[in-house]
This record gives structure tokens, C-alpha cells and sequence, in this order.
């Protein structure tokens, strides 16, 4: 199958609105015999594990590649010269090596965020006035992040939506302007950025004893954790006051969680309760594993948050965190980093990949 075939079927697929075992499966079979035949690492990889898409009858027995492995190999079905876009992570781990995800074109990220957005976060309002708590595409343009928040702005946003940002930081007197705006013509807003930001803006307002009762239809969308760039907070005291300095219920502050290497995003209903159950849209289904093997674990246990995500065809669809969850319904409670035993089997599953799917 080329590219091109795959790619008409997956966006098809992401459009479809639903998802049933029978045909996630097959997308993912798809997904896995193009990636097989064109990812020379990962097709050394599934040799190594005894694996090939003639064997694999499900989903679940798709390889997955530990996270860190992005931070060594080259993980792309297309060459690097071919690429559109370069989304890169953080580094704030491993020495500050950063894990490439290589995107041959957008179409199929943008297709996977737009839909999923709507649903999840914009819900029955087609627009809103937005405010960004982050830097532009252009100041960060290997950022998913970036990407992400651009196109938010870009399908979402009602005229007047903005950056509220400096070179320095936040650009608070803006953001004050543009709350109290709200509140005075009772027209709802949006925040949105990364959760250490909403952090300094609390603690600007609470030095200058401002706080807002943004009208009825206002939002909060956090992502990103703390990532040491703030004070930590636990997420209880987090939402609780976001929701007293803004005025926004609890129910409305949406923590989307995502990664670098995934092309789809998860979500809550909303956090007025800690943690809440997040999930994802039919195209990306979540395991929780142990990570030496990658065995299922029954519901109620805590272990690694296994992704496969049929959006994220071009590098590899299946995905071995290194957060833990346990499993609920359809969906999962994030409930932190891998530590102790896990985090050791994270690491030999790491070692065993490199091993395998090395140069």
C-alpha cells in the first residue's frame, strides 16, 4: 500500500465518527504493514520480537516502542529530507536529548486535532475569543505544542483572540485587559496554555489581589504539567484555584494530555474531581502493561500507559510511556512518572529496543 492509499483510508477513518474493535484493527494492520516495510528500525524491531504483520492478529500484540527511543533512532516510514515538520520534545529528561517525531506533511495531525478539539473541548460552541498562554509556531516551530495552540486559535478562535505573551513572559497587563473585557461585555473567553503558566498568572494576580467572574461559557484548557518552569501545585489546589481567580466552574477547566510523539491528544470532562478520568477519540486506543512485556494488566491496576495511535502513521503507531494510569471504562486516571520497578522495567524495555533496532 503506498503513502498516499494509507493516508485517504486513515482520514476517512478519523472522519468516520466512531470506531468499532473489527475496524480499528484493520486500520491498524494497515498501519502496521506500511510501517513494517518502511521504518527500517522498527521493521529490525519486529523482527527481533519474533514479530511480523503476517502474525499479528491484534492491535494489541503491535509492538510498541518505548518513548525514549526517539531520542536515538531515526523513527520515520519517509527520509528525513522529505520531512514538512520536525516536532521535538522537551528534553527536560535524558541529559537533554531531545526525541524527534517526523511529520511528512500535517494534514493527518491537523485532521486528528481539529476533530478532536470540537468534541472534547469546544463542544457545542463552533467559536470563542481565545487567549494563548504560549509562544507562537514561529518562535517555536519544532513545538507540537505550538502547532497545537496555532490551530486552536486559527479554527476556534473568535476575532480579538490573541497571544498574550512578551519576550519576557506574560504579558499580564494584556491578559487583565482582556478578562475584564470579558467580564464588562459578558462575552465568554477561553485560556488556554501550559500549566506552569496558568501558575505565574495566578501568583501575579494574587500579588496584585486581582481576580475575575468570567461569564457563562467561559473556558480553562492546561496542558503540560509543571515541567520545573513553576512552583508545583497538586492538581486539586491547581483546579480549585483557577476556578476562584477566574471564576470558571471546574467542570469547564479541561487538561488535554499529550506528547511529542503522539499525533492525538487526550482529555477529561472536566476536573472537579482529582484525577479525572481522561480518554481519547476512536482512532487511539490506551493499555495499561507492565512494561518488561508488555502484558495487559486487569482494570483497577496500576501500571504503564501503552498508546496506539493510527494517527501517527508515519513514525510508529504504538507507543510504551513512561507514565502510569490505571484503567477505567474506556478511558484511564493519569496518576504520575514511572518511579522505582517501573521505571526500571521502562528502562530495560528502552535497552532492549535500542538494542534491537540500533545501526
Amino acid at each position: 500500500m503506498t503513502e498516499a492509499q494509507l493516508v485517504d483510508n486513515l482520514l476517512k477513518f478519523i472522519s468516520a465518527g466512531a470506531s468499532t474493535e473489527e475496524s480499528f484493527n484493520r486500520m491498524a494492520m494497515q498501519i502496521l504493514a506500511y510501517q513494517f516495510e518502511n521504518n527500517p528500525p522498527y521493521h529490525k524491531f519486529c523482527l527481533q520480537k519474533g514479530t511480523t504483520p503476517r502474525i499479528v492478529q491484534s492491535w494489541r500484540e503491535i509492538p510498541a516502542v518505548p518513548i525514549n527511543g526517539y531520542k536515538n533512532l531515526t523513527l520515520s516510514c519517509r527520509p528525513r529530507e522529505k520531512i514538512e515538520r520536525v516536532f521535538m520534545t522537551s528534553g527536560t529528561t535524558k541529559g537533554n536529548v531531545k526525541g524527534k517525531c517526523y511529520h511528512p506533511f500535517l494534514s493527518v495531525y491537523d485532521r486528528s486535532m481539529i476533530i478532536n478539539f470540537k468534541n472534547r473541548f469546544m463542544k457545542e460552541r463552533d467559536k470563542i475569543r481565545m487567549g494563548i498562554l504560549f509562544p507562537t509556531e514561529e518562535q517555536m516551530p519544532n513545538s507540537s505544542l505550538a502547532h497545537y495552540l496555532a490551530l486552536a486559535l486559527k479554527e476556534f478562535g473568535m476575532r480579538g483572540s490573541s497571544y498574550l505573551l512578551l519576550k519576557e513572559g506574560l504579558n499580564f497587563e494584556k491578559i487583565f485587559f482582556e478578562l475584564a473585557n470579558s467580564e464588562k461585555t459578558d462575552e465568554p473567553y477561553a485560556l488556554l496554555g501550559a500549566s506552569y503558566s496558568f501558575v505565574h498568572l495566578m501568583d501575579q494576580m494574587e500579588s496584585k489581589e486581582r481576580s475575575f467572574s468570567l461569564p457563562e461559557g467561559s473556558k480553562i484548557l492546561d496542558t503540560g504539567g509543571f515541567k520545573s518552569q513553576s512552583r508545583e501545585m497538586d492538581l486539586d489546589s491547581f483546579y480549585s484555584n483557577l476556578s476562584k481567580k477566574f471564576g470558571v466552574p471546574r467542570s469547564q477547566c479541561t487538561n488535554m494530555y499529550g506528547m511529542t510523539e503522539l499525533s492525538t491528544q487526550f482529555y477529561d470532562w472536566g476536573n472537579e474531581t482529582c484525577p479525572p478520568v481522561k480518554s481519547g477519540p476512536h482512532w487511539i486506543r490506551t493499555r495499561i502493561v507492565n512494561p518488561l512485556n508488555s502484558v495487559e494488566l486487569p482494570e483497577g491496576t496500576s501500571g504503564i500507559l501503552l498508546h496506539c495511535d493510527l494517527a501517527h502513521f508515519n513514525c510508529v503507531s504504538s507507543i510504551l510511556t513512561e507514565d502510569t494510569g490505571v484503567k477505567v471504562g474506556d478511558g484511564f486516571l493519569l496518576t504520575g512518572r514511572a518511579s522505582g520497578a517501573e521505571a526500571k522495567g521502562c528502562s530495560l524495555a528502552v535497552e532492549e529496543f535500542l538494542k534491537s533496532a540500533g545501526e
